[in-house]
């Protein structure tokens, strides 16, 4: 796919966002850096990618919200150019809860990052790629729709749900040139974890084929092929990256 247009990576402040956005403005991409509250390491991220020669520019907005989503498209395009990739991968808390505990709001919640967001998204931005002659829409997604981890309850589902949303839309925006693919990482340590040590990991790892730990920039590199033109005829697909832990 030429480049013609932007990259809009939510969540882009720290963790895999910013490995992400980071990893996009290498092959030549425009980035949104979007953040709601972390202006400071938004800024670090778009500092990062200018000192290599790229381009970037911080965009403050709740993806939860259809207001401030339908702005963001709108600043993004006014700044940085119409949107053709986004990657959805804001995302909130994650509590463990038993199943007994798990309450329709915290069901809600995690349907709110993992539906709702990238449905508001979807449809503020695909005019843009329309107007471009097709896009990509890579949501993040993860490794726990297969392993159901206990007490995690509501967010595998609302896992579950992003991914039936990404082949349905595959089907549906095919016709557009717009393609939807997940891009599923396994356990990747990153800021919110804290620091680890080997012993921490040494479980999960155990089940890993490649007998270790995934880096954010595996994550990133992944995110970047499906963005590329060389995914041109991959749609309604979900990679998942994880050493093997899982398998589709």
């Amino acid at each position: 796919m030429t480049i013609s247009g932007s990259a809009l990576v939510t969540g882009a402040s720290r963790g895999l966002g910013a490995h992400i956005g980071r990893r996009l403005a290498s092959d030549g991409w425009a980035v949104a850096v979007n953040y709601r509250s972390d202006a400071e390491g938004a800024a670090e991220v778009v500092a990062d990618i200018e000192r290599t020669g790229g381009k970037a520019f911080a965009f403050r907005a709740d993806v939860t919200d259809e207001d401030e989503v339908r702005q963001l498209a709108a600043e993004v395009e006014r700044t940085l150019g119409p949107v053709q990739v986004v990657v959805a991968n804001a995302t909130g808390p994650q509590p463990a809860v038993k199943a007994e505990e798990t309450t329709w709001q915290d069901h809600l919640d995690q349907l709110t990052f993992f539906v709702k967001s990238p449905t508001l998204l979807l449809q503020a931005t695909l005019p843009h790629m329309r107007r471009l002659g097709g896009g990509r829409f890579i949501h993040i997604g993860s490794e726990m729709v297969e392993r159901a981890l206990p007490q995690f309850s509501a967010y595998n589902a609302a896992k579950g749900a992003q991914l039936t949303l990404a082949r349905t839309w595959a089907r549906e925006l095919g016709v557009h040139n717009v393609t939807v693919n997940v891009v599923a990482p396994g356990w990747i340590p990153v800021e919110r974890h804290g620091p680890l040590t080997e012993a921490d990991t040494a479980d999960y790892v155990a089940g890993v084929p490649l007998r270790r730990i995934g880096t954010p920039q595996e994550i990133a590199d992944v995110v970047a092929f499906v963005a590329s033109d060389a995914s041109r005829f991959i749609t309604g697909e979900r990679i998942t990256v994880n050493g093997g832990y899982t398998t589709d």
